[in-house]
């Protein structure tokens, strides 16, 4: 017979930790992502927890912290095992992007986000003058400010739902190879 249960367990659940200014668009992204519906959403004051299936039996709870400044002061209280980090965007904003740059560049420098995988949603791809993945990319300083985990910049717009479904599938990817390579460094260290 031998022993089944010698590998380690799959990974069930990730937490997907959701940043950015306030007015980036994330309550209206998790409303679209988990009912297919464009709410009319209120500024969070505090922070939204929704779970989300995404895939066979893997389940990511989403963290939506509101964004207004003094909110951002409590971001780092809400680090803590995350498994992914969603970071919204308001690529039509020009006037607030250094702005959104210079906190993702705060929270990045977190010891608890050590190489937890970056998902960049440059939202609001419908509203003209828009700036692409490309040039979020650049602004956002990804290439330097990434370089030790896993990232990705994803074009998307909240109340169409476009780019929902590949941003979705690429931080639940992120989220469980990231759990996976915790999970092996744990099993590492009893041994």
């Amino acid at each position: 017979m031998g022993l089944q249960n010698t590998k380690p367990s799959r990974v069930q659940q990730a937490n997907i930790l959701m940043l950015g200014l306030d007015s980036a668009g994330k309550s209206t992204l998790l409303y679209k992502l988990r009912y297919k519906d464009a709410f009319l959403t209120v500024p969070t004051i505090g922070f939204n927890v929704d779970m989300i299936e995404a895939g066979k039996g893997f389940t990511l709870t989403f963290w939506d912290v509101g964004g207004q400044e003094k909110m951002r002061q409590l971001w780092g209280t809400f680090l803590e095992g995350t498994d992914g980090l969603m970071y919204v965007v308001d690529s039509s904003d020009k006037r607030r992007l250094e702005e959104s740059r210079r906190e993702f560049e705060v929270i990045l420098k977190n010891e608890a986000l050590k190489n937890v995988p970056v998902v960049v949603l440059a939202n609001k791809q419908d509203l003209p003058g828009a700036l692409n993945a490309e040039e979020i990319t650049r602004r956002f300083k990804m290439k330097k400010y990434c370089s030790d985990r896993t990232w990705y910049v994803q074009p998307c717009c909240a109340t169409t739902g476009e780019g929902l479904a590949e941003a979705l599938h690429r931080v639940s990817t992120f989220a469980k190879q990231y759990s996976r390579s915790k999970e092996t460094f744990t099993i590492l260290k009893e041994i």
